[in-house]
């Protein structure tokens, strides 16, 4: 059998090192479509002399072009069978992504774990981005839930230990940034690190409703096959899943109104789909600011947010129960670098 049916849960082994096919050249192409189906209108990365006033050599390519490329090479080898994306954790930005850079990824088998119906499984790995000098520039642990093959097969379960959020400490601020002749005008906002407040929500106030031909081609953009989105036989409903990723940099893109001065994802914490989305839905989101921590660059703060991309109104996260409200599609805890 020449083809690829993808793996199933049971093709797992805890401790398995899986080098991903197919490295990928990113350059300005990735840069403009991401910015034609996002509204992503960050400073930093939309301009080489907004970039080169903060001590950067150019604009490097978005935090999240960086991500959905990375993540796109591993879903035939991860995620191609799965049933839903559940979360991520310990994600870190170690270094800037370049137009011209070649990346490639690696993901580590580090936990299995058969859910109660037995028709799947959930596995954890640990995914590296790196780039054509053998860099990482990004890394960090997803779970997803995979189909069995055959309900028969016991695999022993192995669950990772995640830390719940990166420690401030291990932050990496690109080489050169400083935010020490910031132009707040040019950005967009005038709102510095000391402007925020733990505890602090923003509304984001605008939202976009998602086309099916928008998703697709995104999906397709980050070269990522998983079957839900596309194939309309793969869930009952007959309904083509938005890629989460899709989800995030929507989300992202709108928390600029309000927060243009986060320009660097430097970490991701934690983050849950915590209900579908499909083409028709309109995306809101909001943020919350959890915590605040100095950098070793005086110029520089790191702000801990979380950002929900949701259905429904800001603020609304849970009901009474603890469970995520019906409305929320997604709650992702990262750190931002802000000026001070």
């Amino acid at each position: 059998m020449k083809t690829n049916p993808g793996r199933f849960f049971e093709d797992y082994r805890l401790g398995e090192v899986i080098r991903h096919a197919v490295p990928r050249t990113v350059g300005q192409g990735e840069r403009a479509l991401y910015h034609a189906l996002y509204p992503a209108r960050g400073a930093l990365y939309s301009s080489d002399e907004f970039a080169r006033g903060v001590g950067l050599k150019a604009s490097p390519l978005d935090d999240l072009v960086a991500f959905h490329t990375v993540f796109g090479k591993t879903v035939p080898d991860v995620s191609l069978n799965a049933v839903a994306n559940l979360g991520y954790a310990e994600g870190r930005w170690l270094k800037p992504v370049w137009p011209g850079d070649t990346l490639r990824s690696e993901s580590e088998v580090i936990g299995l774990k058969e859910t109660s119906s037995g028709a799947t499984g959930v596995v954890w790995v640990r995914t590296k981005g790196l780039n054509q000098h053998g860099d990482v520039v990004l890394e960090y642990v997803r779970w997803v839930m995979v189909r069995k093959r055959r309900r028969e097969v016991v695999v022993p379960v192995a669950v990772p230990e995640l830390a719940p959020v990166v420690d401030p400490g291990a932050l990496v601020v690109p080489e050169g940034l400083d935010f020490s002749r910031y132009d707040f005008d040019l950005a967009g906002e005038p709102h510095r690190w000391g402007d925020y407040a733990v505890g602090e929500v923003i509304d984001h106030v605008d939202a976009v409703t998602v086309e099916e031909a928008e998703h697709m081609l995104a999906t397709r953009l980050w070269q990522n096959t998983s079957k839900v989105h596309f194939d309309v036989g793969q869930r009952e409903d007959g309904r083509r899943l938005i890629y989460g990723g899709h989800v995030i940099s929507l989300a992202r893109a709108l928390s600029f109104n309000g927060l243009a001065n986060a320009q660097m994802i430097v970490a991701l914490n934690a983050g849950a789909h915590a209900n579908p989305c499909f083409a028709g839905d309109t995306v809101r989101a909001w943020s919350e600011v959890l915590d605040k921590a100095e950098t070793p660059v005086p110029s520089v703060g790191a702000l801990r947010l979380r950002l929900v991309a949701t259905k429904g109104a800001a603020g609304a996260l849970r009901g009474p129960e603890g469970k995520y409200l019906p409305e929320v599609l997604l709650d992702l805890d990262y750190w931002a670098l802000v000026p001070r």
